[in-house]
């Protein structure tokens, strides 16, 4: 399916987020087509990271991938790769538009009883990174419902699947996209990818992360929660443009856990549910990855 948007800003509306389930169940990709200097929110830049959309710009009498650079050319059909490209569109090399501060990005996993509230977890973390708990939520843009943790749970309750997006309060923008999974005797497995954005002259504050992470531990339990740092728009958006790569952060696991040689872990939350927090990088140094891979190789080994 091909659909074309004209606009500053391609949000996860209503319509595009049907049509994205329709081209999931028929097994099809969405390809979106937009020109140069259009953006995409973040919940539609998250879809177009999957299997399911991909992102197609328009620049001049050419068009790329947004979110990788690779040119790509019309056959009649669809859009498909330039067989002869060597190099990336000089559209995704331009400069771009707006400062790029940083994407402070967390990632937890968690599973959910057959009972009980499902939103303790998201609502916990964002009261914790912005100082406020959630303002909104839904399931496309604009988010139509005002923060609710039983409508949310509802919501989420009700599928086999489902993903909602969670709208921050704080003073910087912030995001929660949560997906769930229903599982046999009515467990519900979630993972949540919680954002923050930061302007160049107000760094996320990574320093306090243990604390931050004890925190959570103390109130709601997860299996696993990881940190990375992304070059980014602060208003969360994304522009067709090379703006950097991620770096990790830490990485915390459930439990009292021994880290591989070099890598050791710190103990954080309380005694009852602890979680081991390892330090992997200060985000701006791809050699984080390197120690990631280490780490996992060891948790998975254990």
């Amino acid at each position: 399916m091909v659909v074309l948007q004209d606009r500053p800003l391609v949000p996860l509306s209503a319509w595009l987020n049907n049509a994205l389930g329709d081209c999931t169940a028929s097994g099809r990709t969405l390809q979106l087509v937009t020109p140069l200097d259009s953006r995409l929110s973040l919940p539609l830049r998250t879809a177009a990271s999957g299997n399911e959309m991909q992102w197609v710009v328009r620049n001049g009498d050419g068009y790329y991938e947004g979110l990788t650079g690779r040119p790509l050319k019309w056959n009649g059909t669809t859009f498909v790769p330039v067989p002869e490209a060597r190099d990336y569109a000089p559209g995704f090399t331009t400069r771009p538009t707006a400062r790029i501060g940083s994407q402070l990005t967390l990632v937890y996993r968690t599973r959910h009883g057959p009972e009980g509230d499902l939103g303790g977890p998201v609502e916990r973390l964002l009261q914790l990174l912005t100082g406020k708990p959630p303002g909104a939520l839904g399931a496309a843009e604009p988010l139509e419902h005002p923060w609710r943790a039983d409508r949310f749970t509802e919501y989420a309750r009700g599928r086999s699947t489902a993903r909602l997006i969670v709208g921050g309060d704080g003073p910087r923008p912030a995001q929660a996209i949560c997906d769930f999974t229903a599982g046999a005797g009515g467990v519900v497995a979630e993972v949540s990818t919680v954002t923050v954005g930061y302007m160049p002259e107000d760094p996320p504050p990574l320093q306090h992360l243990p604390t931050l992470v004890g925190a959570l531990a103390a109130d709601q339990t997860v299996a696993s929660l990881f940190v990375q740092v992304t070059p980014g728009r602060a208003d969360l958006t994304t522009e067709p443009r090379w703006t950097g790569a991620p770096a990790p952060v830490a990485l915390a696991v459930a439990g009292t856990v021994s880290g591989p040689n070099g890598l050791p872990g710190q103990q954080v939350g309380p005694p009852r549910a602890p979680l081991t927090f390892f330090p992997l990088g200060d985000g701006r140094s791809a050699d984080g990855w390197q120690r990631h891979s280490i780490l996992m190789q060891h948790l998975q080994s254990a």
